[in-house]
């Protein structure tokens, strides 16, 4: 039959999309094991390091949206495609750089365009409308499970080549790596299906924009996205510096960053499953509550590996279980149709607080030799955060039928 081809089979769209994710954010979530070599080998402060991945975080942020939106009207499989050349790309030059510069160039804004194409917004919107909405926040759960598969896998895989050629020959193998995910992206190729028969009237992209900006709720996910961008990126490149300050290994601080990833597999699904099941916006809250705890214990705990092991597992069960939660909350209240534009807005605030808190971990570090004001802020974002979502109305908008 011709005509243009929709949205692929579901659970091809739920492999091939858990794969993008897995090699994306994965790779992503390791940058911070080239922190220490790279600083020490240039001659660079913290801070450099740090900006340049606080421009990629910004970059990431401000281009979502619109990698969203090219998605929802192209296709999502040409938009991946595009995505992994420019990350694979940014990774290769990364290994490459002599200086501040075109370190910011490669890992900021190469990798910054790249992550948009091969991250959330793209791939969970794909996946999004290839499912029911009864089985809707379960296979988001699944597909961010994939991201933290990924950090599990590529974190030691990562520490080894750095261990086993030094910095800048592991880079080129992990650039090499992530080219696989432009045959990846076949499986999330096509375009948006017809609306089904009885599903509330889908609106032009800007009535919709227009619609999600008056609306509370979305206003306190956007805000609350904030927090889990500042928190993830902060510790994802920071972490390991931070235990090797208080004298713990390299392979301690790997190990950590390694089972957040593992504990956040089995917390994406939990979240998908509770999302199923229970109000998603206390879910949200609860989650939040449980990393301010959390990383207030392990600031106040002596430090040892099995104090760094306990804090990576807990805050492994919390880390992207604001995803499919999110995600999937922006689908229940708006509808799937532009799932991908508007959960690209609100990931733009996470990367806002993302940009900031990995700027900051660097800056208070050089200013101060330690990191604890950042820890300490986080704890009181933490709280906001899971306030913040208190008051959000869950129920879909009503629209009349000539919209």
């Amino acid at each position: 039959m011709g005509g243009r081809r929709h949205w692929p089979l579901p659970l091809l769209a739920l492999v091939a999309g858990g794969l993008i994710l897995s090699l994306s954010i994965g790779t992503r979530q390791s940058f911070g094991l080239w922190l220490p070599p790279i600083s020490a080998d240039l001659g660079w402060g913290r801070e450099s390091f740090a900006l340049a991945i606080a421009v990629q975080n910004i970059l990431w942020g401000v281009t979502q949206p619109v990698f969203g939106w090219a998605a929802d009207r192209w296709g999502a499989g040409r938009i991946s495609a595009l995505g992994a050349l420019l990350y694979a790309g940014g990774i290769y030059l990364m290994g490459q750089t002599e200086s501040v510069a075109e370190f910011h160039l490669s890992a900021g804004l190469l990798v910054g365009l790249g992550l948009s194409g091969t991250s959330f917004a793209v791939v969970l919107g794909a996946i999004g409308r290839a499912f029911p909405p009864e089985r809707r926040s379960l296979a988001l759960g699944i597909a961010s499970a994939g991201g933290s598969i990924g950090q599990f896998v590529m974190v030691p895989v990562g520490q080894h080549f750095i261990a086993s050629y030094g910095w800048s020959p592991a880079l080129t193998i992990v650039a090499a790596l992530s080219l696989t995910m432009v045959a990846l992206s076949l499986g999330i190729a096509g375009r948006p299906a017809p609306e089904a028969a009885g599903a509330p009237p889908p609106l032009p992209a800007g009535r919709a924009l227009g619609e999600a900006a008056v609306h509370p709720g979305y206003l306190y996910l956007t805000a609350g996205f904030f927090v889990c961008g500042f928190h993830i990126t902060f510790i994802a490149t920071h972490l390991p510096a931070y235990l090797v300050d208080l004298e713990l290994t390299p392979a301690v601080a790997a190990n950590a960053l390694a089972l957040i990833g593992l504990f956040n597999v089995a917390g994406s699904l939990l979240c998908g499953i509770l999302g199923q099941k229970l109000s998603k916006k206390r879910v949200l809250a609860g989650l939040y509550a449980v990393r301010g705890i959390a990383i207030a214990a392990f600031v106040l705990t002596p430090a040892s590996p099995w104090s760094a092991y306990v804090f990576a597992a807990v805050m492994g069960l919390t880390w992207l279980g604001t995803v499919p939660l999110t995600s999937a909350l922006v689908a229940q209240i708006f509808g799937p149709r532009y799932l991908g534009t508007l959960f690209g807005i609100v990931f733009l605030s996470h990367q806002v607080g993302a940009f900031i808190g990995v700027w900051l971990g660097g800056r208070f570090y050089d200013l101060t030799g330690s990191y604890d004001l950042v820890w300490w802020l986080s704890i009181g974002l933490a709280a906001a955060a899971a306030l913040l979502h208190m008051p959000i109305d869950e129920r879909p908008v009503v629209r009349p039928r000539t919209a």
